[in-house]
């Protein structure tokens, strides 16, 4: 069959539109980046023509067999903060910034997938809205709206990943982010989502803010009059609806004041067994790099991400731009969230996830005082008890080697809680090695090992 030289012209030209945003976004070598064997990419995908406003992502592919590992998706929470920030250089990421260099991450998640950090929404990290006006008033149901687009625009840039196996995690406010976007993805139909795993999370107002008091009392971090009084006086979820309208009740100042003086300074919230990063300005940065070097967890890893991704050169690398900011920043000064979302429950979008055969994993890291696993627990039982659920695996310790990784009950083949044992708010950050088993054994489908000797035998 004769085929006309237009034709040819134009099969090659569609060819080239297919291809080459993917290959501008390829990144050769970010700066002081050690030699990989797998491809990375970086740049912006439009969610809205109209207000020209683009959300910047970073992906990964799989170290070993990309073509056959599932697609990741990561959100971080906030509301407001950035995924490649802190996914992606502070936790799981390939790379980790040290002193002006890139150290490979030995426990990072694309080891097990090929994984795409997405910094939303416009106005957090390098995304951005031409209109600024976005920037005033934005809530959950324009987040997940540009999320869903986000993902039907990249899959135009990177189509061989359209009928992947798709998970959607992210912690904390990705609480919120996930279980709404994978409603949407469910809705949708077009793309194959196998299930969402969510660490730390906001799933519900009251019930993982005032967890909080419980959980200090019970670490010893506060006392016994100040449980009392920050549990009948004045609760957590209180202080946070009375700080968000900007007035504090003299009984609500009190109990926080109270309850700060005796938890004490230089005490993380998100990891209350973390040293937290010195400043040099207390003369300590010498000590702290002596320190850093017996370190399995870098303490000031984020004031390195900081300092790496302002970076001219890094900037350039990346693909990426500042529009209407003069400064990268790990969480956003120009996003006005709104606030009001926070009250807003999950556990009936979940429900609705695993009715529709959607995997949900909800994991803690044990050692995380702002959104503990008791409030998570309790989220979970409740998703349960919705939903009719009982017990199929009861509540166990799993393993990592042979010492114990944390703790984790099952509900049926579509709902399971874990813990990582040592784990902070931002669970990779400083159980690198456990949580990357756990990760490992969502995608593929298997329960946590329950003992040393399983742990090596049941590798998926």
């Amino acid at each position: 069959m004769k085929v006309h030289p237009r034709t040819i012209v134009a099969v090659f030209c569609c060819f080239l539109l297919q291809i080459r945003p993917t290959q501008s976004d390829k990144i050769t070598s970010l700066p002081g980046q050690p030699a990989v064997s797998f491809q990375h990419y970086s740049g912006y995908v439009t969610v809205d023509e109209k207000q020209r406003r683009a959300l910047f992502y970073y992906f990964v592919e799989a170290e070993t067999s990309p073509s056959l590992k599932p697609l990741v998706l990561w959100f971080n929470g906030g509301p407001g903060c950035s995924s490649i920030g802190a996914g992606a250089f502070c936790e799981h990421g390939p790379f980790k910034p040290r002193r002006g260099i890139l150290l490979k991450n030995d426990y990072s998640w694309n080891k097990e997938a090929n994984m795409l950090y997405l910094e939303s929404p416009a106005g957090v990290g390098f995304s951005y809205s031409e209109n600024a006006s976005f920037y005033v008033s934005v809530n959950d149901k324009i987040t997940a709206r540009d999320n869903l687009m986000f993902l039907h625009n990249w899959f135009n840039k990177f189509p061989q990943y359209k009928n992947r196996d798709l998970y959607i995690t992210g912690e904390s406010y990705a609480g919120h982010y996930v279980p709404q976007l994978g409603a949407l993805v469910a809705q949708s139909k077009k793309f194959n989502l196998k299930g969402i795993a969510i660490g730390n999370p906001l799933l519900e107002f009251d019930t993982d803010f005032n967890s909080r008091a419980e959980y200090l009392w019970s670490h010893g971090l506060i006392s016994d009059s100040t449980f009392h009084k920050f549990t009948f006086e004045c609760n957590f979820s209180t202080i946070r609806r009375q700080a968000a309208n900007g007035f504090l009740s003299p009984t609500c100042y009190n109990v926080i004041q109270l309850v700060g003086k005796e938890m004490g300074s230089f005490v993380d919230s998100y990891d209350i067994t973390l040293d937290v990063c010195l400043s040099s300005a207390l003369s300590q940065s010498i000590k702290l790099n002596q320190l850093q070097e017996t370190q399995e967890v870098d303490v000031c890893v984020e004031d390195e991400t900081n300092v790496y991704l302002n970076r001219k050169d890094v900037q350039e690398a990346f693909n990426a731009r500042l529009v209407g900011a003069t400064k990268w920043s790990i969480c956003s000064n120009v996003v006005k969230y709104e606030m009001r979302n926070l009250e807003v429950p999950m556990i009936p979008i979940l429900s609705k996830l695993v009715r529709s055969g959607i995997r949900v994993l909800v994991y803690s890291g044990d050692q995380d005082s702002v959104l503990p696993l008791t409030g998570s627990r309790t989220n979970v039982n409740a998703l349960a008890k919705l939903l009719g659920l009982n017990t199929t695996q009861p509540y166990r310790a799993w393993y990592e080697g042979k010492q114990v990784g944390g703790w984790t009950q099952e509900y049926g083949k579509y709902l399971s809680f874990a813990t990582i044992r040592g784990a902070s708010h931002e669970a990779p950050f400083s159980q690198p090695k456990r949580s990357l088993l756990l990760f490992r054994y969502f995608v593929g489908g298997k329960p946590l090992p329950p003992d040393a000797l399983s742990s090596g035998s049941q590798k998926p």
